[in-house]
C-alpha cells in the first residue's frame, strides 16, 4: 500500500511526515536525510542565524532533488519584517509559520505561490488560522518538545476536534513516533505527523551524542513544562537546571536558556535547556532516518490493515 492524501499531493512527497523544524537542529545535514527518504525535510528560521541558513538551504539544493521547506517562527527569527522577502528568495514552494499569528505573513506568502501551512496549539488558534487561508495545519499537541501554549491540550484532545471541526489538512504533531503512532494519527483524522524528538536523536541529527543518550535513556516523566506562567512555555529534557525551573512562577524560563552551542553541540545538559518531547519515553535508540521514515509508513500500514482485518470482518 501507498499512503497517498493531501498532504502527500500538495507537498509533492512520497510518505506524509514533516520533520519539525528545531533551531540549529534543522539544517541540511537533517532535512536532507529526510527529504531523501520520501518525507518533507524543513529547515529552520529560528535560530536568527539567517546567513547561515541561507547556506543550509544552498547546501539542501546540492544534497537533494526532492521537496523541502522552511519554517518561520516570527517570534524567534531575526529580522520579521523581511523574513518573507527572504524565504521567497530562496525559492521554496512550501512554509511553515510557528510562533505567532497566522495574519501576519500567510497573504504575502500564499500571494507569491507558496503552499503555508501553520502550527497551532489550542482550537483558538486552529480557527484564527484557518480564517487567515493558510493551506493547511499543523496541530500540536502539549506532549511534544519545544515551545508550546502555557495552557497545553493534549494530541488526543486537540487533534480530533480540529479534524471534526475543518475541512484542511492536518499534520499532527506531539508524541509521534512510529506507525502505530502514525496510525492513531489518521484515525483522528490527521492526513500526516511531524517528527520532532525522534529527530533529535536520530543518527543524521548534528546535535551531541550527549544528548541523544539522555532522550534514549529518558523515561516518559523525564521532561519538564517550563513558564506555565506566562509565553511560550516549552517542555525540556529534565535535568537539575530545568527541574529548578519547573515550579518557579516568577522567573521566565528563556532568560534561564543558557549556552546553546554548549547543549546541543558539547552536550553539556545542565549549561541550558535541551527542548525534548515526552516520546523520549519510547526512544530506544539512535537510528538512521531513512530507518525511521520507512518503519513509520510501512508500520502505520500494516496497523491499517491489520486493524481492517481484525474488525472489518
Amino acid at each position: 500500500m501507498t499512503i497517498t492524501n493531501r498532504v502527500t499531493e500538495m507537498l509533492g512527497i512520497e510518505i506524509p511526515i514533516v520533520q519539525a523544524p528545531m533551531g540549529w537542529i534543522a539544517r541540511s545535514q537533517l532535512a536532507s536525510a529526510v527529504s531523501n527518504a520520501g518525507a518533507m525535510g524543513i529547515i529552520e528560521t529560528s535560530s536568527g542565524e539567517l546567513d547561515v541558513v541561507r547556506e543550509e538551504i544552498a547546501k539542501m539544493k546540492d544534497l537533494t532533488d526532492r521537496p523541502f521547506g522552511v519554517n518561520i517562527a516570527q517570534a524567534f527569527v531575526a529580522d520579521p519584517d523581511k523574513i518573507v522577502d527572504f524565504v521567497i528568495a530562496q525559492g521554496v514552494t512550501f512554509v511553515t509559520t510557528s510562533a505567532g499569528s497566522p495574519t501576519k505573513h500567510t497573504g504575502a506568502l500564499k500571494d507569491a505561490g507558496l503552499t503555508v501551512f501553520h502550527v497551532v496549539p489550542t482550537m483558538a488558534a486552529a480557527e484564527k488560522a484557518v480564517a487567515a487561508g493558510v493551506d493547511g495545519l499543523i496541530v500540536e499537541g502539549g506532549e511534544g518538545g519545544g515551545f508550546k501554549s502555557p495552557r497545553p491540550v493534549s494530541t488526543m484532545v486537540l487533534l480530533p476536534a480540529v479534524t471534526l471541526a475543518f475541512d484542511l489538512p492536518v499534520v499532527a504533531a506531539g508524541g509521534f513516533l512510529d506507525g502505530k503512532t502514525m496510525a492513531a494519527a489518521l484515525a483522528l483524522g490527521a492526513e500526516g505527523v511531524q517528527l520532532g524528538t525522534v529527530m533529535v536523536s536520530c543518527a543524521e541529527s548534528p546535535v551531541h551524542r550527549g544528548w541523544k543518550d539522555a532522550i534514549v535513556a529518558a523515561e516518559s516523566t523525564d521532561t519538564v513544562l517550563l513558564n506555565t506562567h506566562t509565553s511560550p512555555a516549552l517542555r525540556a529534557l529534565r535535568t537539575e537546571r530545568t527541574a529548578a525551573l519547573e515550579f518557579d512562577h516568577e522567573r521566565n524560563a528563556m532568560g534561564a536558556f543558557g549556552s546553546v552551542a554548549d547543549v546541543y553541540f558539547g552536550g553539556d545538559l545542565e549549561a541550558g535547556i535541551a527542548l525534548t518531547g515526552q516520546v523520549a519515553g519510547r526512544i530506544t535508540e539512535s537510528r538512521p532516518v531513512a530507518d525511521i521514515i520507512q518503519e513509520c509508513s510501512s508500520g502505520c500500514e500494516q496497523v491499517l490493515a491489520d486493524l481492517a482485518g481484525r474488525y472489518l470482518t
